[in-house]
């Protein structure tokens, strides 16, 4: 009972630092990620228990939900427009930084073999986008370069996983050829593919379930499990597995599940991701002096060597791999780093032709070149490694370090090289074309009015047709006024319009008003609180399709 309680008391302490740590980011503009982690640093030196790192705990419990809730806030089209670019960052370079962390330790680390230096690769290569997206949205990240970080941090965790794993046996005395690992690598890849879009057909033949909002709910919270667990029974990438099935169901939720369920749904997972976020992040501080006190076996000059090298690699691989893609033939610089645009109806031949030429320029590739924060899934897969693994407590240190100098250093200073350096998303055209969605929206509900229209009918149901008319054709003009208000502005950024802000201000002030005599009614005995609740409920819904107070 005595160890429940603590447990439960340092969840709590948890949790109120969670939300503390992003209150204070809120206000000061500092990334939370950056802030938690320092804060588990000072955690780790004070009097009581530390919380070690179990990489099972965290491959199983944390990982999938992580990456599911992510994999569903994405955009598969996006993801798939961009795939090149997406898998050059999530393979090759991830190939490619373990391999020269490899060679590196086997060439200047004393006693290192290419395998344990392969491992350690492996570990630090994927950037955990959670901080750099945090950050980036804040700032005004353009959507490509959003895409590209959330497709990035998405698949290269598979590859990683995969790569260590090949390293482990390696170094265990196991047949190595290069052949078998890239057998090794595809089959776990495909084998991942395929677990997660079984996975994402299941939850779709379920459909019929999920018009129950806490059914839905249920099926979701149980979905990246149930795909990591199927993927990992068949020895094949579970990570890739709930990547595929998250954006799988992403994509189909608005087709199959309703809105009820959509609500509830996404404010389950914004709350989990909230909070798995944050105790990730102080976990990741707090293992600061068990690492540490790993290192007393090793010259200084052994582990300055070690940080050098994979420090060097991991901060400078990624700006040269994104800058060499630039140098490639233009036909090619969609393949690795260009955008692929939604083609436009009126777009000519010549603006196809450069659409598809088109790359990364040097502010978007600075940008992507110090969005490469490393986090959880890099100290998870270093802390795979088994006991009498070629210096393990070195491995150890280096991802450490790693993860230390890229998530409070780049963590901290990427909002502001985002600013510096002017990028931020065309808010106009954003506002633009979601307007234009709207009205078109609008525009296919008149034409399915006037089909019931031409359907036989009652007078009662002419009256119901003339209403609902009248409502959507003040919307088409509300939204049309908007639109040749976007049409006319000069700058990026949505123009205010004094008539809209006033629009909303009513509207608020009359939930407010609703809600105020619905308490009254409550608090006289006139309402009981399951009514209250009913009523309050369809407020609540109104106000969700309000845009946000700024």
């Amino acid at each position: 009972m005595h160890h429940a309680e603590e447990f439960l008391l340092f969840v709590l302490a948890a949790i109120a630092v969670v939300i503390t740590v992003r209150w204070l980011s809120e206000r000061s503009g500092l990334p939370a990620a950056a802030l938690l982690t320092l804060v588990g640093i000072a955690y780790a030196y004070l009097p009581g228990p530390n919380i070690e790192i179990n990489p099972e705990v965290i491959l199983t419990f944390l990982l999938p939900p992580l990456l599911y809730n992510a994999a569903l806030d994405s955009s598969l089209v996006d993801i798939r427009r961009n795939m090149r670019t997406v898998i050059s960052l999530s393979v090759g370079l991830v190939i490619a930084t373990s391999l020269l962390v490899g060679l590196g330790f086997s060439l200047w680390v004393t006693g290192a073999t290419l395998a344990a230096g392969v491992a350690l690769g492996a570990a630090v290569a994927p950037p955990d986008p959670v901080a750099a997206l945090a950050v980036g949205r804040k700032a005004g990240l353009p959507s490509n370069l959003v895409t590209l970080i959330q497709g990035e941090g998405l698949l290269n965790d598979a590859t990683a996983l995969t790569i260590l794993t090949v390293a482990i046996g390696a170094a265990g005395g196991e047949n190595f050829t290069f052949t078998n690992a890239v057998g090794q690598f595809v089959l776990a890849a495909a084998g991942g593919v395929v677990a997660g879009y079984l996975v994402a057909r299941v939850v779709r033949l379920l459909r019929p379930l999920r018009t129950d909002p806490l059914t839905a709910n249920a099926l979701s919270l149980a979905t990246p499990f149930a795909a990591y667990l199927l993927a990992e029974r068949v020895h094949v990438s579970g990570v890739l597995a709930v990547v595929v099935a998250g954006l799988i169901i992403g994509h189909d939720a608005p087709r199959y599940a309703t809105g009820a369920s959509r609500l509830q749904t996404g404010a389950v997972w914004r709350l989990i991701d909230f909070l798995l976020e944050g105790v990730v992040f102080l976990l990741i501080g707090i293992q600061l002096p068990g690492v540490l006190d790993e290192l007393p076996k090793y010259k200084t000059s052994t582990i300055v060597i070690a940080l050098a090298i994979t420090l060097g690699v991991v901060l400078l691989l990624r700006p040269l791999w994104l800058v060499a893609t630039q140098l490639l033939p233009r036909s090619m610089h969609a393949r690795l780093g260009g955008e692929d645009l939604v083609p436009s109806g009126d777009e000519t031949e010549q603006d196809r032709a450069q659409r598809r030429g088109q790359a990364l320029g040097a502010k978007e590739s600075t940008a992507m070149s110090w969005a490469g924060t490393r986090g959880v899934i890099t100290l998870a897969a270093i802390f795979i490694l088994p006991v009498g693994f070629p210096d393990r407590e070195l491995l150890h240190f280096c991802a450490f370090v790693v993860v230390l100098v890229t998530l409070i250093g780049q963590g901290l200073t990427f909002g502001p090289l985002v600013r510096r350096l002017g990028l931020r998303a065309n808010r106009n055209d954003e506002a633009r074309e979601r307007n234009t969605a709207r009205a078109a929206s609008v525009e296919a509900a008149v034409a399915r009015l006037d089909e019931i229209q031409l359907q036989q009918h009652d007078h009662v149901e002419e009256h119901a047709i003339t209403v609902m008319r009248q409502q959507l054709e003040t919307r088409l003009q509300r939204y049309r006024r908007r639109l040749d208000l976007l049409e006319k502005a000069e700058s990026d950024q949505v123009p205010e319009s004094p008539q809209y802000e006033a629009a909303l201000m009513v509207r608020r002030a009359v939930i407010d008003a609703q809600r105020e005599e619905l308490l009254r009614w409550r608090d006289a005995g006139r309402l009981n609180d399951d009514g209250l609740r009913t009523l309050e409920r369809e407020l609540d819904h109104e106000e969700h399709s309000l845009p946000q107070r700024k």
